[in-house]
């Protein structure tokens, strides 16, 4: 490692400033108008776009110009405690104590705590082939759940992904649940194929109607016909009947891999991917949606469970605990070939 480089909030103004440069990278920090700050990361390749503060998530992701992240309605994030008021991002963490879409007697809120966390410090770990930008936040309740959380996200030389990290430790003296899905907001890709190293019949429709989503007698038809049998959905080639979202979920991975490996590719080349490790992600949710405001080809989420909320995952004998001094690492590989 070359070394370290602690940041400090007031290192963010309105006025882009270099910060690091070498014949590879370079690391740009500002404000946006909204008042989140921000970390450009380029590398040879492309960009990334970190929210150090704001749940680290990574806003923009940008590799031989071609942008990663969905369409969406957002011109710049927005400092919010839930993640549906800034949801313009390219990806986020999504738990810790609760993930997903909360049932009707959940308490959390969409995407749980960890999503637009207020971070209390980040830095960047800088090597000649690499640059992570890393952050830490300590999560305390009187009466309740105490813990440490540290993500991190790596950007190398030459090269069109990234790597993922999230590092979550127990600080009580008392067990904790623990759920995490790295939520990739994925382009959509006209006409894209999605490919997997799983069997396709590991995907099954969800069947639960979230809050968010309000059905239309021509979305529920094709919900119908994908559950008979009569329609599958491994290419991109009906936008019309992707809206409201079309969720699918598969379980258990761990029986047909030890590493999972996902694509969709379009038909002029593009190819996204993403892998990562059935020990530590044993689910998957693939995330599809098409309209005016939003468009989505989210063709895998990892996950310790599926997003269906905390209670949900009780019941299912997923949820995760955390006993007192344990920690959990996740990682996550993911970008353009």
């Amino acid at each position: 490692m070359i070394g370290t480089i602690e940041l400090r909030r007031d290192f963010f103004k309105e006025h882009a400033t270099v910060l690091f440069t070498s014949n590879e990278f370079k690391v740009i920090l500002f404000r946006y108008p909204s008042g989140v700050e921000a970390i450009e990361l380029t590398n040879s390749r492309g960009k990334m776009v970190v929210l150090p503060y704001l749940g680290q998530i990574i806003w923009d992701l940008v590799f031989d110009n071609v942008d990663l992240k969905m369409k969406n309605m957002f011109s710049q994030p927005k400092d919010a405690a839930e993640i549906v008021d800034t949801y313009g991002c390219f990806a986020f963490h999504s738990g810790l104590l609760s993930n997903g879409c909360p049932g009707p007697e959940d308490t959390h809120v969409l995407h749980g705590e960890m999503a637009c966390a207020n971070m209390d410090k980040a830095w960047l770990n800088i090597t000649e082939n690499s640059i992570e930008i890393c952050g830490s936040t300590e999560y305390v309740k009187g009466f309740g759940h105490h813990y440490l959380a540290k993500p991190s996200v790596m950007m190398k030389a030459e090269q069109s992904y990234i790597e993922s990290k999230m590092n979550v430790k127990n600080l009580s003296g008392t067990e904790m649940p623990l759920q995490y899905m790295f939520h990739t907001n994925y382009a959509y890709l006209a006409n894209g194929v999605m490919t997997q190293n799983i069997p396709d019949s590991t995907f099954s429709l969800r069947e639960s109607i979230p809050d968010h989503v309000k059905p239309t007698n021509k979305w529920l038809e094709f919900n119908e016909k994908i559950k008979q049998g009569q329609e599958t959905l491994h290419t991109l080639e009906r936008p019309d009947l992707y809206d409201p979202e079309i969720v699918f979920f598969a379980d258990h991975l761990n029986q047909y891999q030890q590493n999972a490996e996902f694509e969709i590719t379009s038909p002029e080349g593009t190819t996204f991917f993403t892998t990562f490790s059935t020990e530590e992600f044993n689910y998957a949710t693939r995330w599809l949606l098409y309209n005016e405001d939003q468009q989505v080809g989210a063709f895998v989420l990892p996950a310790t469970c599926r997003p269906e909320g905390f209670l949900a995952a009780e019941k299912s004998g997923s949820l995760l605990n955390l006993s007192p001094g344990e920690e959990k690492t996740f990682k996550v590989i993911t970008g353009k070939k």
